[in-house]
């Protein structure tokens, strides 16, 4: 079963909230914060754009996998996505959890810009899918 509107509409609302604040965190001057958030942007999105065939999942490494499967293979979405997922993944994981490196400005742009497009894609699938054409 498929996730209602609302709750697909809901899940993307939550990857917007977290990309907004990523850009925040960019401008003032939180390079590791902007980063982990245009993770968790992503992983929203593509949360949701699974839900739009009833697939959900308990980790991140089974919703990425499943995405790259069921979304990025099959060609609904580009194959550098998978790429995409991976980095912002790998720069999360240094904003988190590491003491020896951080995610510096640069990085930080490059990954509000990725999620920013990888978002719209996303919103883009869900708001198709909604009205039955997807």
């Amino acid at each position: 079963m498929t996730a209602s509107s609302r709750s697909l509409r809901g899940m993307m609302d939550k990857a917007a909230e977290k990309l907004t604040r990523a850009e925040q965190d960019l401008s003032d001057g939180f390079p590791g914060e902007a980063s982990s958030r245009t993770y968790y942007a992503v992983f929203h999105a593509i949360t949701a754009v699974l839900a739009t065939r009833g697939l959900s999942f308990s980790s991140h490494a089974q919703i990425i996998g499943a995405f790259n499967r069921e979304f990025v293979k099959s060609g609904l979405f580009e194959l550098n996505t998978t790429r995409t997922l991976q980095h912002l993944f790998e720069h999360r994981q240094i904003a988190d959890y590491e003491w020896a490196s951080s995610v510096d400005a640069q990085t930080a742009a490059e990954d509000v810009a990725a999620a920013q497009t990888l978002v719209n894609l996303c919103r883009e699938y869900v708001e198709r899918s909604i009205r039955g054409h997807a």
